[in-house]
Parts: structure tokens; sequence; C-alpha cells
């Protein structure tokens, strides 16, 4: 359902995004459509878990507005991701093996970037803000449910799933290419504490760890754009 949800929504803006041209003094300001796509690291930074990141994919699509007569452009959009994350666990506190507990997320992004021209269009820093919703950590191997994290005497596998859905993040990167075709590599950073949800849960045993949970948005982006 979320992710019918998440789908309706992405509808929604690319209805709203229309290729357009108009005239700022002597200068045309140029507003194109962009379709990306591509793969993604994910990970969340953090003190206590053990965590390894996982790959994914991306996907969006993006409105630029060139400006000639400036030193940047600019651009709008909304991307979507689906990443995987491991946890380090155990199965029991007699059976001390270590197991990874893989997890996926679901991630839909609102973007607002500056396009800082290295080399002209070809070649551009980018830089700015996004707004996140996500879904909860699902965890893929229904049989690790009763599995336990380490650094913590009886906290589950399943305990640790409802994150924080909404999340303020910043990013750079470069674009490189031709106004047709262009290559984008991008580095994402949660400057909210996605784990801060975990804080407000009462049910969950945290025997052995009594530190507060926190944890940064780490993502890590390579996608092709193919411009209108």
């Amino acid at each position: 359902m979320k992710k019918i949800q998440l789908s309706l929504l992405v509808v929604i803006m690319l209805c709203f995004v229309t290729k357009s041209f108009s005239q700022h003094g002597t200068v045309d300001i140029k507003n194109g459509i962009g379709l990306f796509g591509g793969i993604s690291q994910f990970d969340i930074i953090t003190d206590n878990f053990e965590t390894t990141k996982g790959d994914g994919w991306i996907g969006g699509m993006s409105a630029t507005v060139e400006l000639p007569h400036k030193w940047y452009n600019a651009s709008y959009g909304m991307q979507l991701a689906e990443n995987k994350i491991s946890v380090s666990g155990r199965i029991s506190n007699t059976d001390l093996s270590a197991e990874a507990l893989e997890y996926k997320i679901f991630t839909v992004q609102v973007v607002y970037l500056w396009h800082a021209k290295i080399f002209g269009d070809f070649l551009t820093f980018d830089f700015g803000p996004m707004l996140q919703y996500n879904s909860d950590l699902e965890l893929i191997n229904d049989q690790q449910e009763n599995f336990l994290v380490n650094n913590y005497n009886a906290l589950t596998a399943s305990d640790i799933t409802k994150i924080s859905a909404f999340n303020a993040n910043g990013a750079v990167g470069l674009t490189a290419g031709v106004s047709i075709i262009k290559f984008r590599a991008q580095y994402i950073y949660g400057f909210t504490n996605t784990l801060n949800k975990l804080n407000s849960n009462d049910d969950i045993d945290l025997t052995g760890n009594s530190t507060k949970f926190k944890g940064n948005q780490s993502m890590l982006t390579f996608s092709a754009m193919i411009s209108f």
C-alpha cells in the first residue's frame, strides 16, 4: 500500500512539470525535463549498530532551469530508490554465531539543486537540500525476526524496523555530459536522526546498551539522465 501511495505521488508531480521557454530580458531561460536511473548504495552511520552498506537502484525525474547569464543552473524534481542494508546480529545469547540481518528500505526524495558551472553546462558541481519520505526497514528474511542485534542483550531484529519516516538531507555531486544525455554522481547525507523514532518505543528491551538511538543516512548514487 505504501509503495502504491508513493507511486501516485510521483505521477502527480510529473503532471505538474512541463517543458517551456520564456524570455528574461534579452536572454532565453530554458526549462527542460530529465528522466534518470542508476545504482545506489545505502548506509546508516550510527554507533548503536554495526552496519554494512547495501546496493540498490535509483530513478526519477527532474526539471532543469538553464540560466546562460548566470554561473549556475537550478533543478528540482523527485527521485525514488530502494536499497538494502545489513545489521550485525546473532541467533541468540547462547549461539553467538555472527549473522547479517538484512533489511531493505524504500525512499522518495523531493530535491532542489544548484548546479555551479565548472565547464559550462558540460560539467557542473551540484549541491542542495532534499526532503525524504521513507518506509520502515523491512526485514528480508522473516525467520530472523527474533534474532538478536549485536551490542544489545535482548533487542531483536524486528524491534528496529520502525525508523523515522521523514528526514531532511543534503546532496553534493557532479554532473557531466551534453544536453541530451548526462551522467551524475551524488552523495546524500541525512541531517536528521533517522533512528529517532526508536527512542520513543517503550516496548523494546535496551538491556546491555542504554545509549539513545542516533543514526544519519548516507547514500551514494550513480545515474544516467536523458533530457528533453
